[in-house]
C-alpha cells in the first residue's frame, strides 16, 4: 500500500566512450602503460560513484551528502530579494491561456485508474495529473492535463533542479502551474480516490463565506500538542500516519469541545473511508489476513478545528488547500517518501498560525481503495523517530521576521538546523517560494499575534458537547461494537499506570535493525523509551554508554526526566510482560534478589582475580559512604560479610523517591572501575533493606545464556512478569517475538 506513487529508481544509463583505433595492441600496450593505469583508475571511481548513485536509496546519499558538506561549512540561510522577482506568464505550454479557480492535482506512476477517471468528471474542477520517469510515455485521460517530464522541464520553474525523478514530490510542479492557472483552491489527491457523492462541495467547505462556528478541540490542556481525529469521526482504535506512537493508545473522547469563527479554515483535512491514511505498524498489526481494509467513519460528526498548539497529521491524498496557503503545498524532497507530506502537513500547520489560519478535519469525504500492496516499513523509520520531537520542536520555534516568506524561511533554516530536513530543502523552499512569486502569487500579510500570551479561559458556557460514536470495525481479528474493546481497555490501564515510567533500555545487538522496533513495542506504554548502546547512533537517537558502567549514565536520564515517576532499566536480552506489572509498588525498588540464578553470592579468594578486585572496590566505596547508606549495605549483608554479591541486573527499576540516593551513590563510585553487576546491588543494600523490595520480578522466567538459547520459543510466558534470555537482532526476530506477546497483548499481533 503506498501512500501515493512511490516506488524504486529505475538505473540511470550511462554512456559509453567511443571505440579505440585499430592499433597493434602489444606496440601500444608498452607505449601508453602509464596512461592505462592512470584511466583505469579514473573510469573505476567514476564508474563507482555512478553504481552507488544508482543503487543506494536516495533520501540516503541526499542525507549523507548533506551532512558531509554541513560538517565542513556552517549552513548558510538565504538571502532573497523578494521586491527583484519578476511575474512571469506561461508561454511555453499548450495551456498558456487557459484560466481556472479550482484544480485536482493528483501524481500517476500507472495509467489511468477507475477512481482517477471518477475525478475528471467532477464538474467546475479541473485534473491535473503530473508525471515521473516511471508513468507510461504513452499516459492520456481524456479531460485532464497531463505533465510529463518534458513538459515540466519546459515550465522553467527553479524548483525542478531539486526533484527527484522518479517521485510523487513532483507534484510540487504540478501545485505551481495550477496556481500560475488561476488556482484558487487545490485538492490534493491521489489516483485511487473516490470523492463521496462526487462533489467536493458537499464534503468540504470550498466558498470560505461568512463566520458561522466551527467546532474546536479544547485548548485548556497545555500538554496536549496533537490529536487523533478519527476519535471524533468514530474509530477510536484506528491511527493517522504521522501521530507519534506515544500518543496512540490515546483513544478517550473529548470531555468538552469550543467554537472558532469559521472562514479561516484554510487547509482542510479530509477523513478517507476504506483503506484510511494509516501508517505500515497498523497496517500489519490490524489484520490477520490478505483482505482488504474497509474502515468506516462517522458521516454524521461536524468537521472539528484545530487550535494553536495543538497539532494533527496532514496527508496529500484527500486535502483541499485554499489560496491563503497555496505556500503550504511544497513537498520536502530530503526526507522518505513515506514522511514528506506529515513533515509539510506539520511544517505548513505552525505558519498558518502566522496568518491567523487553522487546520480543520472533515467527515468522510472521499472513499479509498485498499489494494493490498506492499507497504515501505523502512521509508517510515525516520518519521516515527523523529516526528513527535519536530511537533515540540514546532510550537516552541518563534520567529522575529517581519514579512511571511522570510518567516517561512527562518523556520526552513531552523528545521535544516535540527536535522528535521536537510539543506537541500532550505534551498528548495527558496526556490518554492521565488517561484511563487513568479506564477503570480501574493504573499500574504503576517498577523501581529501573541503566540505565547496566556489563554483565554474557558467558561462553562463557552464549552460545546459531542460525544462521538463508537462504530464497529473489525481489525486484528477482533471486532469492535458498542463499547471499548477489552483490549484496547488494557492497553488505556497500561498506559494509565507506566505512563509517567521511563524505560531505559540496553542494546547490545545492532540498534539500526532493533532500536525502531523496541520503541514501536514499548513507547505505547511507557512515558518514553530511550536507548543506549556501545556505540551512538544519532539518527535514531540512541545514545552511547560503556554497558560495565552503565549506572554511571543513568543520574543524566534522571536529571533528563525530572518529573517522572520512576525509571525501568532493561536490557536488550531481556522481554517485559508490561500487562504482569500493575500490581508491583512504583515507590519500591524493583530488582531479581528473589531470583537465584540471577542475584547470587561469591565468596573472593583474597587473590588477584575478578572478584577479589571488585569485593575490594566494595569495600572502598562502602567505607566512603554516609552512615545511613553504609548502616543499611552492612545489615543487609550481615549474614555473609565476606561475600560479594553479584547480580546480572537485566532487569530493575529506581523509584523517584530514590534517585537522588542512586546518584550520590554513583558520585561516591567516581571513577572506579566497579563493575554493574556488582554495583547496583551494592547501591540497591544501601538505600534499602531487601525485604523492602517488591518481589514482582521474584518469578520471571531465568535461564543461563547457552549458545543456542533462543532456539526454541518455549521458554517464553505470557504469564511471567519477565523473560530472560531471548535475542533479538532483526527484524523478523522481533516479528517472532510480537507473536508470543500476543498472547498477554492482542493489540500486537503478528508481523506476518
Amino acid at each position: 500500500m503506498l501512500v501515493q506513487d512511490r516506488a524504486v529508481p529505475k538505473p540511470t544509463k550511462i554512456r559509453r566512450f567511443a571505440e579505440p583505433k585499430n592499433l597493434d595492441f602489444t606496440s601500444w600496450v608498452s607505449e601508453n602503460l602509464s596512461r592505462i593505469v592512470i584511466s583505469s583508475l579514473l573510469i573505476v571511481t567514476v564508474a563507482s560513484f555512478f553504481f552507488l548513485y544508482n543503487t543506494t536509496d536516495t533520501a540516503s546519499l541526499l542525507c549523507f551528502h548533506s551532512q558531509s558538506t554541513q560538517s565542513l561549512q556552517p549552513l548558510a540561510r538565504p538571502h532573497i530579494k523578494w521586491s527583484s522577482i519578476q511575474v512571469l506568464p506561461d508561454k511555453t505550454s499548450p495551456y498558456s491561456t487557459f484560466l481556472t479557480e479550482r484544480w485536482i492535482v493528483v501524481s500517476v506512476t500507472n495509467h489511468p485508474t477507475e477512481e482517477l477517471k471518477t475525478l475528471v468528471k467532477i464538474r467546475g474542477w479541473q485534473v491535473l495529473a503530473v508525471g515521473n520517469s516511471m508513468t507510461p510515455k504513452d499516459w492520456s485521460l481524456k479531460g485532464s492535463i497531463f505533465l510529463s517530464l518534458d513538459a515540466q522541464a519546459e515550465l522553467g520553474y527553479r524548483v525542478l533542479d531539486h526533484l527527484p525523478y522518479d517521485s510523487f514530490v513532483r507534484k510540487s510542479v504540478g501545485y505551481l502551474f495550477a496556481i500560475h492557472h488561476g488556482a484558487k483552491k487545490i485538492y490534493d489527491a491521489d489516483d485511487r480516490v473516490e470523492v463521496i457523492g462526487g462533489d467536493l462541495g458537499k464534503s468540504f467547505d470550498v466558498e470560505l463565506v461568512g463566520e458561522d462556528p466551527v467546532l474546536q478541540y479544547s485548548h485548556e490542556d497545555p500538554n496536549r500538542t496533537v490529536v487523533n481525529p478519527y476519535v471524533h469521526f468514530g474509530q477510536r482504535s484506528v491511527w493517522p500516519r504521522g501521530l507519534p506512537l506515544e500518543n496512540v493508545g490515546e483513544i478517550n473522547h473529548e470531555e468538552y469541545y469550543t467554537e472558532v469563527f469559521g472562514g479561516k479554515q484554510f487547509i482542510q483535512q479530509g477523513v478517507s473511508n476504506g483503506l484510511p491514511d494509516v501508517d505500515s505498524v497498523f497496517y500489519f498489526t490490524r489484520k490477520t489476513t490478505f483482505e482488504a481494509f474497509d474502515v468506516r467513519f462517522d458521516e454524521h460528526a461536524p468537521k472539528v478545528a484545530l487550535p494553536q498548539g495543538v497539532m494533527v497529521p496532514v496527508n496529500s491524498f484527500n486535502t483541499l488547500y485554499h489560496s491563503a496557503a497555496f505556500w503550504g503545498l511544497m513537498l520536502p524532497v530530503s526526507v522518505s517518501s513515506m514522511a514528506s507530506d506529515v513533515i509539510r502537513g506539520y511544517w505548513g500547520q505552525r505558519l498558518l498560525w502566522e496568518l491567523g489560519g487553522y487546520v480543520a478535519v472533515y467527515p468522510p469525504t472521499a472513499h479509498r481503495f485498499d489494494r493490498v500492496e506492499a507497504y515501505p516499513f523502512a521509508e517510515e523509520k525516520d518519521l516515527h523517530v523523529n516526528v513527535g520531537r519536530l511537533i515540540k520542536f514546532l510550537l516552541a520555534w518563534r520567529s522575529g521576521k517581519h514579512s511571511f516568506f522570510e518567516t517561512i524561511l527562518d523556520l526552513s533554516f531552523a528545521m535544516a538546523e535540527e536535522g528535521f530536513w536537510t539543506e537541500q530543502d532550505l534551498k528548495f523552499t527558496a526556490d518554492w517560494l521565488q517561484d511563487l512569486i513568479t506564477v503570480g502569487y501574493q504573499q500574504p500579510r503576517l498577523m501581529s499575534l501573541e503566540l505565547d500570551r496566556p489563554r483565554a479561559a474557558i467558561g462553562h458556557g463557552d464549552r460545546k458537547e459531542f460525544v462521538p460514536r463508537k462504530l464497529p470495525s473489525v481489525h486484528l481479528g477482533v471486532e469492535e461494537t458498542g463499547t471499548v474493546s477489552s483490549e484496547i481497555g488494557n492497553l488505556i490501564r497500561w498506559r494509565k499506570n507506566f505512563g509517567n515510567v521511563v524505560l531505559v533500555m540496553f542494546c547490545s545487538g545492532p540498534v539500526e535493525r532493533t532500536a525502531l522496533e523496541w520503541r514501536l513495542l514499548y513507547g505505547r506504554v511507557f512515558k518514553t523509551v530511550v536507548i543506549l548502546s556501545s556505540q551512538k547512533n544519532s539518527d535514531l537517537y540512541v545514545e552511547e554508554a560503556k554497558q560495565d558502567h552503565i549506572y554511571k549514565h543513568l543520574p543524566k536520564i534522571f536529571d533528563r526526566y525530572s518529573s517522572a515517576e520512576g525509571f525501568l532499566f532493561v536490557e536488550d536480552d531481556t522481554v517485559l510482560n508490561y500487562w504482569n506489572l500493575l500490581q508491583a509498588d512504583k515507590t519500591k525498588i524493583w530488582t531479581t534478589d528473589k531470583v537465584s540464578k540471577s542475584w547470587t553470592s561469591v565468596k573472593p579468594t583474597g587473590k588477584s582475580d575478578w572478584f577479589s578486585v571488585q569485593a575490594e572496590l566494595v569495600k572502598r566505596t562502602v567505607s566512603t559512604m554516609p552512615a545511613h547508606f553504609q548502616v543499611n549495605y552492612k545489615e543487609a549483608a550481615k549474614n555473609n560479610q565476606e561475600a560479594l554479591t553479584v547480580c546480572s541486573s537485566e532487569v530493575f527499576y529506581v523509584p523517584k523517591r530514590y534517585v537522588t540516593d542512586f546518584t550520590e551513590l554513583v558520585e561516591l563510585v567516581g571513577d572506579m572501575d566497579l563493575h554493574y553487576k556488582v554495583a547496583v546491588p551494592m547501591f540497591f543494600m544501601s538505600m534499602d533493606s531487601p525485604q523492602n523490595y517488591d518481589p514482582v520480578f521474584g518469578s520471571m522466567v531465568y535461564k543461563r545464556k547457552s549458545s543456542s538459547f533462543n532456539s526454541s520459543l518455549s521458554l517464553y510466558s505470557a504469564q511471567a512478569p519477565a523473560v530472560h534470555p531471548w535475542s533479538i537482532s532483526s527484524e523478523q526476530d522481533f516479528i517472532k517475538l510480537v507473536g508470543q506477546m500476543a498472547e498477554g497483548d492482542p493489540l500486537l499481533m503478528e508481523l506476518v
